[in-house]
């Protein structure tokens, strides 16, 4: 069984592409490698997997590439991914989230592909206030340019089952972190800024509150649903550790040991969501899945990680400090 795997260089990607290599399935890569893909975050199944640099909007050199490795499986997880920067310009989240989504959809019709998974996020269903949850049937509604264009690739790929019987899965993660996470994301800036004893910025008042997903057992539930899924299905997949913006942050100044006063509370991120929360009870009755990493040993380890690969961090550090300059205001 080969699986194409879009994104596969990206943060979750890359786990769940490591994984399916270790599994036995034959692996195809396909990225852009933009600013927060790096085949370094695949170097331990290094020629394990056959790889092909392409944007998925470029629809005759994916064409080429199904036709040479001649998938069974499609699992897209390539798209802009970042909330601040779909603020700063929405256009490159259209192109690749959308248009992407459906060149990939189209080919994969064409060819009779036996399965196309398509990751969403729990972003598509909009916020909730301080109780309930989001079940797979609860409405989407979007707030940011971001989760717009997740909506509508989620849209897309259950419009293409519907309409052209095409076996698509959807799948909606809640919050992932873990190794290897591009540091634009909430708990590596904290982990960077505060090793470098500089100001952490903190939307708002920090009470915003996730859902905290480790990265593995993100993969591991992808996996799971690969082997046990239906087409057709929407699946939910959460951890159920839901943790405050400022908890998180104060978590991580204690593992580091670093004082809470770099702490610094900057103007809220327009359109902020409070809360995701989801109900995975479908995900664990049909595919027997449940996570099993705690925040509080996922957190560990993810400090522990970038302790240990401060080299990889610190090459990102040029682009990084240009772009928190422009997302946070920074003086430096």
């Amino acid at each position: 069984m080969k699986l194409l795997i879009t994104g596969g260089a990206g943060f979750i990607g890359s786990e769940f592409t490591k994984l399916a290599v270790k599994s036995g399935f034959g692996v195809v890569v396909v990225d852009k490698l933009t600013y927060a893909g790096d085949l370094e975050r695949l170097k331990e199944v290094d020629g394990k997997f056959v790889f092909y640099k392409s944007d998925i909007t470029n629809r005759e050199f994916l064409e080429h590439i199904f036709k040479s490795e001649k998938p069974d499986i499609v699992v897209h997880f390539a798209a802009e991914s970042h909330v601040d920067r779909s603020i700063l310009d929405a256009t490159p989240f259209i192109d690749t989230n959308i248009k992407g989504t459906q060149t990939l959809l189209d080919i994969a019709k064409d060819i009779k592909i036996e399965l196309f998974i398509n990751i969403a996020t729990d972003e598509v269903y909009g916020e909730l206030g301080k109780n309930g949850q989001f079940s797979e049937t609860s409405p989407l509604n979007p707030n940011s340019p971001y989760s717009v264009s997740k909506a509508s690739a989620d849209m897309l790929g259950r419009a293409y089952h519907r309409t052209f019987e095409l076996p698509v899965i959807t799948l909606r993660p809640s919050n992932n972190y873990g190794p290897w996470q591009y540091p634009e994301k909430l708990i590596p800036v904290v982990i960077l800024k505060a090793l470098n004893n500089e100001k952490i910025p903190v939307y708002g008042k920090g009470e915003n509150i996730r859902e905290w997903l480790y990265v593995s057992d993100c993969a591991e539930a992808i996996l799971m649903t690969i082997k046990k899924g239906k087409s057709g299905e929407i699946y939910n997949i959460g951890s159920g550790f839901e943790k405050r913006n400022i908890d998180v942050v104060k978590t991580i100044l204690k593992i580091l040991d670093k004082p809470e006063s770099l702490i610094s509370f900057v103007k809220d991120r327009p359109g902020h969501d409070f809360r995701y929360s989801l109900n995975t009870e479908k995900i664990q009755k049909e595919i027997g899945w449940k996570a099993k990493t705690t925040f509080e040993e996922g957190i560990e380890k993810s400090v522990k990680w970038y302790l240990d690969n401060l080299d990889w961090v610190n090459r990102k550090l040029k682009h990084l400090r240009n772009y928190w300059k422009s997302v946070y205001g920074e003086g430096k």
